[in-house]
């Protein structure tokens, strides 16, 4: 999912339906659809060019579309199994995971691929630094999280994740200096210090974890599984403890936590006796 602030739309890509639908959030109903897509799997909205961008597993290739209306701006290329995508901080850039192990930069203004990067395996969720010289990039197939040179697009290192294997969900905190890791084998939530790569924390969590995100005014940590939860984590005296986990629904994986609505959305898919849903949760008072 993504989110068109300015808009207030919520966007949503509709991997069983080969769709991307474009929500108004107030009236919580759909704008428009984004239809004849293959397996779309990440997007992003490019504020910049008023654009959404939706990478396509099926197709391989990123297609972009204008956000008022979602007409066809342009196709590019990428690769087999086009996955998540992330906005480099303050540029005109965005990545794209792809493939049996690449990630790819492409230009939002030239609309095309400007950098390659090779990686040992399919990369899942990866953060960028925000002074864009280095991206954190899970690799779960090779039991890694691999540091990237974003000067010499080379890994710079690589930090194994031992006993803890299908690092899927990552988070970065606004300081750069906290990695969240969550693993599906066993179900644990891992925070690291991304200068050294050192484990700061361990910590149970919910299973079939898809995505994690930091909520820095309250100093917590949220993570939704596929088991039907949403864990919440809150910073005490230095370390997280978990202080609550939120019923949503089986299935419901993917979540976008949107700091300036206040707002968790989840993603749930539909089932025999309801539609597919997004799930919209507030955050209680700190503590």
């Amino acid at each position: 999912m993504a989110l068109d602030v300015r808009r207030k739309r919520l966007i949503v890509a509709e991997l069983g339906n080969n769709s991307v639908d474009v929500l108004d959030i107030g009236a919580g109903k759909a704008e428009f659809r984004l239809t004849g897509l293959n397996e779309p799997q990440g997007v992003a909205y490019i504020a910049s060019k008023d654009t959404i961008l939706v990478s396509n597993g099926g197709s391989g290739d990123a297609r972009v579309f204008k956000a008022e209306d979602g007409s066809p701006v342009a196709s590019i290329m990428l690769g087999d199994d086009a996955d998540n995508v992330r906005l480099a901080p303050e540029t005109d850039a965005v990545f794209i995971g792809y493939g049996s192990g690449g990630l790819a930069a492409l230009d939002t203004g030239k609309l095309a691929k400007i950098k390659d990067i090779q990686l040992p395996a399919h990369p899942e969720a990866f953060e960028i630094s925000r002074d864009r010289q280095v991206v954190f990039v899970n690799v779960p197939e090779a039991g890694q999280i691999e540091v990237v040179d974003l000067k010499t697009n080379k890994i710079r290192t690589s930090w194994k994740t031992g006993e803890l294997r299908s690092n899927f969900p990552m988070a970065l905190n606004a300081k750069g200096t906290t990695l969240a890791v969550s693993f599906r084998q066993p179900p644990r939530l891992q925070l690291l210090d991304a200068m050294t790569g050192h484990s700061k924390q361990v910590l149970g969590t919910c299973e079939d974890a898809d995505d994690v995100f930091f909520d820095e005014g309250r100093e917590r940590i949220y993570v939704s599984c596929g088991r039907g939860s949403v864990d919440v984590f809150q910073r005490k005296d230095g370390d997280y403890q978990s202080i609550a986990r939120i019923a949503t629904a089986s299935g419901a994986r993917t979540s976008l936590f949107v700091p300036e609505l206040d707002r968790l959305f989840v993603a749930a898919p539909g089932r025999l006796l309801t539609g597919a849903r997004i799930l919209v949760y507030k955050a209680a008072p700190g503590r």
